[in-house]
């Protein structure tokens, strides 16, 4: 069982930028991946950047070059830090973690509660 839990969203001006958390507790060492999710208003929930465990990370295309996913091991949390805000940006942000059993097997996925982060003016 893994439980995270998101911070950091809030209301920011159109160009600003915010840093987003997501803690982590109970089985760490199950977590193989994380990713960022949002989803807006009237929207399907979408992948907005994702990190594995060797470090690598990919984004969508919306937000390559605005959005930084990295991580903190000793701290057991995962960051999302958004730059150039824009109002599209407007969305309730997940934290997801992707699972492995002690085999490497794949084990279900959890996820945070959300953080809203509104962009306006």
């Amino acid at each position: 069982q893994v439980q995270l839990v998101e911070s950091g969203g809030g209301l920011v001006q159109p160009g600003g930028s915010l840093r987003l958390s997501c803690a982590a507790s109970g089985s760490i060492a199950s977590i193989v991946a994380m990713g960022w999710y949002r989803q807006a208003p009237g929207k399907q929930r979408e992948l907005a950047a994702h990190i594995i465990g060797n470090g690598r990370t990919n984004y969508a295309d919306s937000v390559k070059g605005r959005f930084t996913i990295s991580r903190d091991n000793a701290a057991n949390k995962w960051y999302l830090q958004i730059d150039s805000l824009k109002p599209e940006d407007t969305a309730v942000y997940y934290c997801k973690a992707d699972l492995a059993d002690v085999h490497g097997d794949p084990a279900g996925d959890s996820w945070g509660q959300g953080t809203q982060v509104t962009v306006s003016s």
